[in-house]
């Protein structure tokens, strides 16, 4: 299979084996790519994770921490970062292209990434391949760089996009509106995807039975607010149901300390490893899939998609989204039927839509077939890692 792939240079912000949805998204769709065909530049360094990816090299243009812009002088320091870091960032790129000659480049520009990556990458004299997971100028992007500075990387990333040799994003929702401003169409929608071994667990999955309703949360919670929401819902109804409820949290983030955090019913499992993971989110009925209630921060809510979602897919749970109604979450519970769907118009009739959700015995049994045509449909791993191939030139 080597033989056909091209030597690839990965140019964007995070490290190989960085936490959080985005990148997990890229290592899967590098999945059996060889390491000695597989170079990262990035801004940030690696920590201290155990490596999920092998590659040959990597060149970070590094950030200096006292200077990424949080809390203090965000002003200043962006500014000093745009100056003075991007240029020499530029040139780092620059120096890295020249030694190890890629073929093609896979850039997925991110937040400080994108000035250096928006200099070189145009003029570098080799294919790119770009996608697009989020937008620079969601709300808390403007908040820790500033809306002029925020909507100037917007400008440059639509560039890049623009000039790019092939193109993916994370929702038909940003395909639209890309498309509308650039006049270039995406030829993908690329998000987390759903494995072929994952395939064969749903195709035989039973039924979990079980004394307790065991809802999972994946990951950070992002639209907090939104999350407080049910979870004031579901101390309000706990009593009314059937069985005991019982919220899992998975992730490196502990909530233990938060006012809404109830030991008595959540458990907090922490970062556990991918094998043990899949093993305990199987073991829950329901996953929590929740965006921004409002539609102040439309960059988020409109065109980015949580990859928890899939996550629970995978794992065959039915899933409980909220979010406000021009959400991508709330698109796709709309599209297919995946288990308890609540808007922003519902959050006075959250504890009956919940009650009459939750009290379905067998939530596989009823959801299960719509949640193989979604996986099947939108979220297929293999087809995607086939299409990306295709896109960065690989001829088998």
């Amino acid at each position: 299979m080597s033989s056909g792939l091209p030597k690839l240079l990965i140019a964007t912000e995070f490290p190989p084996n960085a936490s959080g949805g985005g990148p997990a998204v890229v290592r899967q769709l590098l999945k059996d790519w060889p390491s000695d065909k597989l170079a990262w530049w990035s801004c940030l360094p690696d920590d201290q994770r155990p490596p999920e990816l092998q590659i040959t090299i990597h060149e970070v243009a590094k950030i200096p921490r006292k200077l990424y812009p949080h809390f203090r002088w965000m002003g200043f320091k962006g500014w000093v970062l745009q100056k003075v870091w991007a240029p020499w960032a530029a040139n780092h790129l620059r120096a890295m292209i020249r030694q190890y000659r890629p073929e093609v480049i896979w850039t997925i520009p991110n937040l400080w990434s994108i000035p250096p990556l928006a200099q070189v990458l145009p003029t570098a004299a080799v294919p790119y391949h770009i996608t697009v997971h989020d937008y620079p100028d969601t709300r808390q992007s403007q908040k820790n760089m500033g809306q002029e500075r925020a909507r100037g990387f917007l400008s440059l990333v639509e560039q890049l996009y623009t000039q790019a040799s092939s193109r993916d994003v994370i929702s038909h929702e940003m395909a639209t509106d890309l498309a509308a401003k650039t006049g270039c169409a995406a030829e993908q929608i690329f998000n987390a995807g759903i494995e072929p071994e994952d395939f064969a667990y749903l195709e035989q999955k039973k039924t979990i039975g079980g004394q307790t309703i065991k809802i999972a949360h994946a990951g950070t919670i992002i639209a907090e607010e939104a999350f407080i929401h049910l979870v004031q819902s579901l101390t309000r109804i706990r009593q009314r149901l059937s069985k005991p409820v019982e919220l899992h949290l998975f992730g490196s983030h502990s909530y233990r300390e938060r006012s809404w955090f109830a030991s008595e019913w959540m458990i907090e499992h922490g970062n556990l490893a991918p094998e043990k993971f899949k093993v305990a989110l199987r073991e829950c009925q329901w996953g929590i899939s929740a965006m921004e209630l409002t539609d102040e921060n439309p960059r988020y809510n409109r065109f980015s998609l949580p990859s928890k979602t899939v996550t629970y897919l995978a794992a065959g749970l039915a899933i409980i989204s909220l979010g406000h109604k021009d959400s991508t979450i709330v698109h796709l519970a709309r599209k297919h039927s995946l288990g308890i769907a609540l808007e922003d118009g519902d959050l006075n009739k959250m504890d009956e839509l919940l009650i009459e959700g939750l009290a379905e015995e067998d939530a596989w049994a009823r959801y299960g077939k719509s949640i193989l045509r979604c996986a099947r449909s939108d979220f297929d791993a293999a087809s995607m890692r086939s299409l990306l191939h295709a896109a960065l030139g690989v001829h088998h």
